[in-house]
């Protein structure tokens, strides 16, 4: 399983083994997340998980002692690509420069993506975009570092990586521009966590989540330009039952 759940998030979002490629999913009608569980073997967990992503952040727990979160991110990311759910945006194949350290354990940074609005909320608040870094460890254990956006001030490295985004689906470009990905963070990184699961179709829990409290800023047009490539729907999952679940406030 853990071999499945990395192939499955650094070779794409739509992608997640041979016999899913034909299954079609979304985000509306028959092929909305409600109905995700029912259209493949593979995707059960998406109806029957107990630790399902994403959640509404609350009644957590502080942590006694602080764990500062150690993010390792240097090098600029390789291509840019609209796989007809997001825009994903990856690292070079086996590149090990990228990384955070959770529990002693290094995660490799594989790609990021975003959604719009937030799937994850925090005390029943939603935000306009959600960014995801998608980090593994040798073993094939996840991290997702989420990061939320609020309309303000423009990013510019947003405006670095659509430079060389095609709006053909699955037409992967290669980053013309250095991005430096420190910039796709805030400064202060305090942050929830929690036990969750992939918020796309295999659904698969085992999924490690960090959610940043301070959120970023984005132009209205530059989040318009992602709306447009959507064709102005959402994407993203409904908020899951936490079902008891340990929130960490760290």
């Amino acid at each position: 399983m853990k071999s499945f759940l990395l192939g499955s998030l650094v070779f794409g979002l739509s992608t997640f083994t041979v016999a899913s490629e034909t299954i079609h999913w979304g985000y509306d009608h028959e092929i909305s997340p409600e109905h995700w569980g029912e259209l493949n073997e593979n995707f059960k967990e998406c109806s029957s998980g107990k630790n399902q992503t994403p959640i509404d952040i609350r009644n957590t727990y502080k942590s006694v002692i602080k764990h500062k979160l150690n993010i390792q991110y240097k090098v600029s990311p390789n291509d840019i690509i609209f796989n007809g759910h997001t825009v994903q945006v990856n690292t070079k194949k086996d590149d090990q420069s990228d990384y955070l350290i959770l529990d002693g354990q290094k995660f490799f940074l594989k790609q990021f993506h975003f959604h719009t609005p937030s799937e994850n909320q925090i005390e029943g608040k939603s935000y306009p975009l959600e960014l995801h870094f998608v980090n593994a460890n040798a073993q094939g254990d996840l991290t997702v570092l989420a990061v939320m956006f609020v309309l303000g001030e423009k990013n510019p490295e947003w405006d670095k990586l659509w430079i060389d985004l095609s709006s053909k689906e699955n037409d992967d470009r290669h980053l013309s521009h250095e991005v430096n990905l420190n910039k796709l963070l805030p400064k202060n990184l305090d942050y929830y966590r929690f036990s969750g699961s992939l918020t796309t179709p295999p659904c698969s829990e085992g999924v490690n989540w960090v959610v940043l409290k301070n959120p970023l800023t984005i132009s209205e047009q530059q989040l318009k330009t992602f709306k447009v490539l959507l064709k102005n729907q959402d994407n993203h999952r409904p908020i899951q039952p936490t079902h008891g679940r340990i929130i960490i406030e760290d």
